[in-house]
């Protein structure tokens, strides 16, 4: 039988080995978390349960994330179609500032971007998914011949992937900066009926590598991000960039999601996509991740889903939000964004201050506590303080530009959002109209009372026109708005 004092000294001893084991999470919780941001293409922002109520479609992983995390009511992608929405995503920088067009890499090699940020702070970056920012060759990729300009070259570690949508020849894979197989056969163009022809399973014809099929696209995409979860290591955070090319046409659900929606195939495929990002988050869950990582996910613009297709289906994809992809409106740009992070983000907390995807460079750098350079990310804003209730000591945003499909800059101060011209801008009728004599040039909206567009203030507030436009030239000429 040991001692009273030895057994005061077990006691200590124990005491004192619970106590660190009690410590290691404090320990844990300065270190840098890891980062997956999951970026869904063509996705409107009344497809979510989350979002709305009256929403045809099935998404309970997503609406489960919204319940995890806080939903934003008013964040926007800085463009309504596909390619300058990832410029500002990648750059901290609106579209308008783009100085490569055409077929080459749309990002300067010298340009900061966020792989670029978080792998100069030790982080292993991947993507998994659509680049569509350009690479050398994108159109005719020559057998075991670098692609340039690609992911690799611009801030992340490995990649595997397409180079631009699946209805945009030609179709193949990318891994590290190299065709997987070159496409060398070709196929035909593909439509639906009874829809129009950029929607169901439309593609266009072109060259197709051996082996490809658009049906295996996404759940191939969702195995690869799964692959890259499995292989982090506890030594190093990793940021893990995953953009879906769906539900983006090809509208092509796999079997087991046929009639899963009551919103045609285009709500069957969201369910899927759905269903997909739910595997990614299972994975998260079960190498016990989900705790150390800060999560994003929304989508790069509006569907392409007219006001026939909502009258057929009784399923708004935009919900209030007027117009859709391309389009100036809201329904072009307003998009689903929820951000999760255990224990640091209140769950089920909703905000309703503004923000754009270019935020994510500003946001990311504030919590590496580290400045950016001076024209790094000029067109970003951190949303650290709102992502953890604090108060700022930074430049909040309170001002917005995007872009539409057709190249017009809306502008937005507060409430208040300024179109300087008349017409949809993008996919929806009537896309440009000429003013009237005595009509007005422009349109204005007050967004706090009229979310739906529906009533134009331009001529009422003369004022407020010059005051906005004046703001978006000051932006320009400025080069940055933070």
């Amino acid at each position: 039988m040991p001692s009273p004092t030895v057994r005061r000294l077990v006691l200590l001893v124990a005491l004192f080995l619970s106590c660190l084991t009690l410590a290691i999470p404090e320990c844990n919780a300065g270190e840098k978390p890891n980062v997956v941001f999951i970026m869904v293409d063509d996705m409107g922002y009344g497809d979510l349960g989350c979002y709305n109520a009256d929403s045809k479609i099935p998404t309970p992983n997503i609406d489960r994330l919204a319940s995890q995390g806080m939903k934003f009511t008013d964040a926007h992608a800085p463009a309504a179609v596909c390619i300058p929405t990832r410029f500002g995503l990648m750059t901290g920088s609106y579209p308008f500032r783009m100085t490569r067009r055409g077929q080459q890499p749309l990002i300067p090699p010298e340009q900061l971007t966020v792989g670029k940020l978080l792998q100069k702070h030790g982080y292993r970056t991947g993507m998994v998914g659509k680049w569509h920012l350009g690479v050398e060759h994108e159109k005719d990729p020559p057998a075991d011949t670098a692609l340039s300009g690609g992911p690799v070259d611009r801030g992340f570690d490995s990649f595997f992937g397409i180079p631009a949508s699946l209805d945009i020849p030609p179709y193949y894979y990318i891994r590290g900066d190299r065709a997987v197989a070159p496409p060398g056969l070709t196929i035909g163009d593909s439509s639906s009926e009874g829809w129009t022809k950029i929607q169901g399973a439309f593609w266009r014809a072109g060259g197709l590598a051996p082996g490809y099929k658009h049906l295996e696209v996404t759940p191939k995409f969702t195995e690869e991000a799964i692959n890259y979860l499995a292989d982090q290591s506890a030594e190093k955070p990793f940021f893990l960039y995953l953009a879906y090319p769906s539900p983006h046409t090809p509208w092509l659900p796999t079997k087991e999601f046929n009639g899963r929606s009551k919103a045609g195939m285009y709500g069957d495929f969201v369910a899927q996509v759905d269903a997909s990002i739910g595997q990614v988050l299972q994975q998260l869950d079960k190498l016990q991740l989900s705790g150390n990582t800060l999560l994003f996910l929304t989508s790069d613009n509006g569907p392409v889903w007219y006001e026939t297709d909502t009258a057929r289906f009784g399923h708004s994809s935009t919900g209030i939000m007027r117009g859709m992809k391309g389009d100036a409106w809201e329904g072009g740009h307003r998009m689903p964004f929820l951000v999760r992070w255990p224990g640091k983000i209140e769950a089920g907390s909703t905000t309703g201050n503004l923000a754009c995807h270019t935020d994510l460079m500003a946001t990311l750098a504030e919590l590496l506590e580290t400045e950016l350079p001076e024209k790094a990310g000029p067109d970003s804003f951190s949303m650290l303080p709102t992502l953890l209730s604090q108060p700022s000591t930074q430049t909040v945003r309170t001002t917005l530009v995007s872009q539409s499909s057709g190249g017009f800059q809306a502008i937005r101060a507060g409430n208040w959002k300024l179109i300087p011209e008349l017409g949809s801008g993008g996919f929806s009728n009537p896309r440009r109209e000429k003013p009237q004599p005595g009509g007005p040039q422009g349109q204005l909206y007050d967004l706090a009372s009229d979310p739906s567009e529906t009533t134009n203030l331009y001529q009422q507030h003369p004022e407020i026109v010059a005051r906005l436009a004046a703001l978006f030239t000051r932006y320009e000429s400025n080069g940055h708005s933070r």
